[in-house]
């Protein structure tokens, strides 16, 4: 229902000498409401002591009759019904007053505007001290944000504290919380929390509400689109959830979460603060049994507890999770697709279909798995190698070209080339090739060796090819290169000339030599 004027407690106060502009003022009444009720006061001459012991829809009936019978016209609607239907996803005020003006057509009554109607459900709330339920619905909102108070660790080998981070997320609906602790509060860490709350949770909600934080917001303008963080944003696609940052300098927008920090602080740091941890695992276990506390302990001011209140309503209303968690990733981009079909990645390769050969390709990396997209179309996917394994093929037979077109003859004019420089350059390009699963593996590697020729000439590549095979057993391009560059070919070769002249010149006199004969004989005297 609309606010209707306080006939009553108008008269009262004139009764007692109050002004028109006193009373408008004090009561926060419209002036011209004041003034109209003192004009018909005074025209009808009705006194506070004739209607004292009348009730205010009484009163307001003998002073504006028309108005009431207007009133009475419309049907009033059920908003102990449109309270409860607000709780559910999607349902707004807007939709539930078009039902309620669709039902008045149908039973032939009048109905209230959509003004009316708001005014009514607010009048509604506050007499019933609903306002929690009017801004939460279950399951639509949880906000996200890192904790003021830190805990610590103590390092057991330097004494050193260690400082650790708190995340800490809440559903304003049930107040249920996750905290998780961190060492850091860098990106990946941030968003690998967000990936756990919603594990916890057993469920994702509609939005995210967040914090300003680097981390997760590129920039928040006053006008304009808000940009969010890349990987922040993949995560919410992940999730089919929206990241809607609370507005700069304005908490109150996340207020349920602020609260919960400060309460937290309470009920889980201080309650841990003369523990000592050695590791944050230890910290893990004990926050988890803290927070199983918190969320458990009975409301002061609300039937139930968080963990109840979850239990029994927002955990249906949150959102199916995805059949595998998002995880964190990085993007490499315009990388080449090699003639060995193949992209490096670190100091590893992973095999491309062979016609994106020549073609620039982007590479996603997560903790898990490598995948190579062109024109942002996956092409490939392979298990990520670990990062301590170096120089190693992720290869797909089907990712090859035999299975299409006959290449024998890239291999042979590869060993042609290598021929034609020397038998050890020959012998460097036939160990490479033996070292490999698939021929077209080593088809990169081969080339790098040979193009060497181009810029060193071949003689001296089939000099530092013979030192390179003295060393090692497959020699490649990282090995090759600095024996050139650094002019160790040169030098080789300087003192492998040496030691031949020496040789030869020890040869010639070896045949002068005299015998022990020619000094009996008195030498060259005699």
């Amino acid at each position: 229902m609309a606010k209707k004027i306080k006939v009553k407690l108008i008269l009262e106060l004139r009764a007692a000498n109050m002004s028109q502009r006193e009373i408008s003022r004090s009561r926060k009444i419209s002036s011209h409401s004041v003034s109209d009720v003192c004009k018909i006061a005074t025209e009808k001459n009705i006194k506070y002591n004739d209607i004292k012991d009348k009730s205010d829809e009484e009163v307001y009936q003998l002073f504006f009759p028309n108005k009431f019978v207007t009133d009475t016209l419309y049907k009033k609607p059920d908003y102990n019904y449109i309270h409860s239907e607000l709780k559910k996803t999607g349902v707004t005020l807007k939709l539930l007053w078009s039902e309620y003006k669709d039902s008045c057509v149908a039973d032939g009554e009048l109905s209230f505007g959509y003004t009316k109607f708001c005014e009514g459900y607010s009048e509604h709330v506050i007499a019933n001290s609903l306002t929690n339920h009017l801004r939460h619905k279950p399951g639509m909102v949880c906000e996200v944000d890192w904790s003021g108070p830190t805990m610590k660790i103590v390092d057991a080998t330097t004494g050193e504290l260690i400082t650790v981070y708190l995340f800490v997320a809440t559903l304003p609906y049930s107040q249920y919380s996750y905290v998780e602790p961190c060492l850091d509060m860098k990106q990946n860490t941030w968003i690998k929390c967000n990936v756990k709350m919603f594990e916890f949770f057993g469920g994702s909600t509609v939005r995210i509400t967040c914090d300003n934080l680097r981390t997760g917001v590129v920039s928040h303008p006053r006008e304009g689109e808000i940009i969010l963080n890349e990987q922040y944003e993949a995560f919410g696609n992940h999730y089919y959830t929206a990241i809607i940052p609370a507005g700069v300098r304005k908490p109150k927008q996340k207020a349920s979460v602020e609260g919960t920090v400060g309460k937290i602080a309470t009920a889980i740091i201080a309650k841990l603060r003369n523990k000592t941890f050695y590791n944050i695992d230890e910290v893990k276990v004990a926050l988890a049994n803290k927070l199983d506390e918190f969320n458990s302990a009975p409301f002061q001011k609300r039937e139930g507890s968080r963990k109840s209140i979850f239990n029994e309503v927002e955990r249906l209303r949150l959102r199916e999770l995805p059949m595998t968690s998002y995880e964190v990733s990085e993007w490499i981009y315009n990388h080449k697709v090699n003639l060995d079909c193949h992209v490096a990645f670190k100091t590893n390769r992973y095999s491309a279909p062979y016609r994106y050969v020549g073609k620039k390709v982007d590479i996603k990396a997560s903790e898990s798995i490598i995948e190579i997209y062109y024109k942002q179309e996956r092409i490939a996917s392979h298990k990520r190698i670990p990062d301590y394994k170096k120089y190693q093929w992720a290869t797909k037979d089907e990712h090859m070209p035999d299975q299409f077109h006959h290449v024998e003859w890239d291999d042979t004019r590869i060993k042609n080339w290598a021929s034609s420089i020397g038998p050890n350059t020959l012998d460097v390009i036939e160990r490479i090739f033996d070292s490999v699963r698939v021929k077209e593996q080593a088809y990169n590697s081969c080339l790098s060796v040979l193009r060497l020729s181009k810029d060193y000439t071949n003689g001296r590549l089939e000099v530092a090819c013979e030192i390179a095979l003295e060393k090692l057993r497959s020699p490649r391009y990282r090995n090759l290169k600095p024996i050139l560059s650094s002019n160790q070919d040169k030098v080789y070769l300087e003192k492998k000339e040496y030691f031949k002249e020496d040789k030869t010149h020890l040869n010639k006199q070896q045949g002068y030599v005299r015998g022990a004969e020619y000094y009996r004989r008195g030498g060259d005297q005699q």
